[in-house]
């Protein structure tokens, strides 16, 4: 599990070395990120409102959320061959896990960000 300290303390010392570029470079970098970053709000209404693992796609875990699609649309499968009370609960369980992501997804997206910075970083070192 992310802690969010140990998060902004890997922020700040990516805005150091953000600040320790030249000007050149720090434009290039700005440019290069403005598209990858993601939205923490747009990651909790993924989740919110598609349990399935949208949310997932969203950051680009595929596997996960590929994952996390197949278990959902196993629940409603289950669901409607008359085995409902298996669908619902495999839907329920599906649910109740990815609460931990709802509930985290501000420090979820920041440290997604954080390594899109480092990566760019690296790339214009």
């Amino acid at each position: 599990m992310l802690k969010k300290d140990e998060v902004d303390l890997e922020e700040e010392k990516i805005r150091i070395k953000i600040n320790n570029l030249d000007d050149e470079k720090r434009k290039v970098f700005y440019k290069d990120v403005k598209d990858k970053l993601k939205d923490p709000d747009t990651y909790a209404v993924l989740n919110w409102f598609f349990i399935a693992g949208l949310h997932h796609f969203y950051l680009e875990k595929w596997k996960r959320g590929v994952f996390n699609l197949s278990i959902f649309i196993l629940g409603i499968i289950f669901m409607s061959l008359s085995f409902f009370e298996i669908g619902f609960f495999i839907i329920i369980i599906i649910s109740v896990i990815e609460l931990g992501a709802l509930f985290n997804s501000q420090v979820i997206v920041q440290d997604y960000n954080n390594k899109v910075y480092e990566e760019t970083l690296n790339k214009i070192k």
